[in-house]
């Protein structure tokens, strides 16, 4: 078939639908979206019937996704690489309890914290988690992983962790295709109770799992994804895993000197390792992330041989690989073509002009500040995290999806009045719902924003689960009715909102004020498609 210019993330998304895919299970999160949203836009997804709405959250995605593989169908799920905590419960389990159907897991990390809170590494879930991974080097092992990994998520019975990065889900390739599977008729497991965790099942489950460790490794040994290459020069040897192998032969066009493991599968194959490691002095571990691999090798060697990476300073223990570091890394001139003008600096994301976040937080800081000096605000992920920003400087937290509401009841246990959250529609659905439980369980004294744009915007526009019943949620929990607020955030409305906030801040209770206005950039794209 003929090649196609695709990102990453759209070539794992075309992979799953020429492998037969019958359901994508996600939550937007940078640099994981567009695989869905790839899938969502298919033409054979409305054909055959594809599962492709967005969940709740990532948690909420894996358990689907899980349903789907116990039905013996082969089914995606997409998250970023912090997802992978809100998903840990099950994803964990679910190696435990296996599939029947083929379960890709794509955990799109993001080094340099492009857009993200941190720079975790999700192949340590993987590990801890004791199932198989793959870290593709372009885009079209990405696609390759994807199309072939359902098969041999089906063929040892286990969930596949496929870890991107940001550089990788971002960039576009040639990509050639391969042919199209029809979707796994409904099938289940013969063994009836495969999926019930209770202890004295787990813990036969668990056992069965570690036995086949060894299975693991010997096929990470004979996968085409790990591959040996000698070079002349045994002074170091050097182990490349994922896009690291890219930014390596970046430095090496005609071939490199060195002998190099390139690691695209893991659990890591032990037999290629010890071979790299009987023939060279030194090594080096080239790894987009956190320490993973270079961790792991001191285990295996013990003593008497150099291991140089992130841990000894060879490589920097943050940010991303890139060419030049990788360059420095293995003795070479760095001949960085540009640099940054010392001129250009650089420009902070604001809120866009218009924006209903920016009325809240204007109307919201002029009434904290001019008449409430002991006030906290504490925010949460999504576009209003922004309000950090000048010109509001209004929030004093943002630390994980849904924290505000949890953290502004803390802080309320521990005295601090006013203790405001505020936090998104979409957020608030996502993980939002539970703390608000238990600040109606508790009556705690908070008076929670929901600032509602009607969309998850700050991953560019996708729908929100909670459009048109967050009021509905709210009572529904538990709230007082009319203690639910619903306001317009416009400039001719900031006297009513100012009364609003006053008023739910003296009650002394749980109180929430909905400013509802649809997200700017979604409104100007439908009145583009019109």
């Amino acid at each position: 078939m003929s090649k196609q210019l695709l990102l990453g993330d759209e070539a794992i998304a075309q992979a799953a639908l020429d492998a037969g895919l019958s359901g994508v299970y996600a939550y937007p999160g940078t640099p994981s979206t567009e695989i869905t949203e790839y899938i969502q836009m298919a033409s054979i997804t409305d054909r055959q019937n594809i599962h492709n709405r967005w969940c709740s959250n990532e948690k909420t995605a894996m358990e689907a996704a899980l349903g789907m593989a116990f039905a013996g169908k082969r089914t995606l799920v997409c998250m970023k690489h912090v997802g992978m905590n809100v998903a840990a419960d099950c994803f964990i389990n679910s190696a435990i309890t296996g599939v029947k159907g083929g379960m890709i897991v794509i955990a799109a990390d993001d080094p340099s914290m492009h857009s993200s809170q941190n720079e975790q590494d999700s192949r340590f879930y993987g590990d801890f988690s004791l199932i198989p991974m793959y870290e593709p080097s372009n885009q079209q092992e990405a696609y390759d992983m994807t199309y072939n990994g359902f098969a041999f998520s089906e063929q040892t019975g286990e969930p596949l962790l496929i870890r991107m990065v940001t550089r990788l889900a971002h960039s576009r390739s040639g990509v050639e295709r391969k042919p199209q599977q029809p979707q796994n008729t409904l099938s289940f497991s013969e063994d009836p109770r495969q999926f019930i965790l209770l202890p004295g099942n787990a813990r036969k489950r668990y056992k069965a799992l570690l036995q086949r460790q060894n299975e693991f490794i010997k096929a990470s040994e004979n996968s085409p994804y790990n591959k040996y290459i000698d070079g002349p020069n045994k002074k170091l040897g050097i182990i490349a895993c994922g896009i690291g192998y890219n930014y390596l032969m970046e430095n090496y066009p005609d071939g490199c000197e060195y002998p190099v493991l390139k690691i695209g599968q893991y659990p890591l194959p032990k037999k290629q390792l010890m071979q790299l490691t009987d023939d060279c002095d030194e090594i080096l571990v080239l790894e987009d992330g956190q320490p993973f691999v270079e961790k792991q090798l001191k285990g295996y060697l013990g003593i008497g041989i150099t291991v140089k990476g992130r841990l000894d300073g060879t490589l920097s223990q943050d940010g991303e690989l890139n060419p030049d570091n990788v360059a420095r890394a293995v003795g070479k001139e760095n001949k960085a073509a540009f640099s940054v003008p010392s001129l250009v600096e650089m420009r902070p994301p604001a809120l866009c002009e218009g924006c209903g976040h920016r009325d809240m937080y204007t109307v919201l800081t002029q009434v904290l500040r001019e008449e409430y000096p002991t006030h906290k605000v504490f925010s949460d992920i999504g576009c209003y995290t922004l309000g950090a920003n000048a010109p509001f400087n209004a929030i004093d937290s943002c630390v994980d999806m849904g924290a505000s509401i949890t953290m502004a009841k803390g802080a309320s246990d521990a005295g601090v009045h006013p203790a405001v959250a505020v936090i998104g529609d979409s957020t608030f659905t996502h993980s939002g719902m539970t703390g608000l439980l238990d600040c109606v369980n508790e009556n705690a004294n908070v008076t929670i924003v929901i600032s509602d744009n009607e969309t998850t915007a700050m991953t560019g526009g996708q729908d929100s689960a909670g459009t048109g019943r967050i009021e509905a949620i709210c009572a529904g929990i538990g709230v007082t009715p009319e203690h639910i607020r619903t306001l317009i955030p416009l400039k001719k409305n900031y006297n009513e909102m100012k009364q609003v906030i006053r008023e739910e801040i003296e009650y002394r209770g749980v109180s929430v004020i909905i400013p509802r206005r649809e997200c700017i950039q979604t409104l100007a794209r439908k009145k583009r498609n019109k």
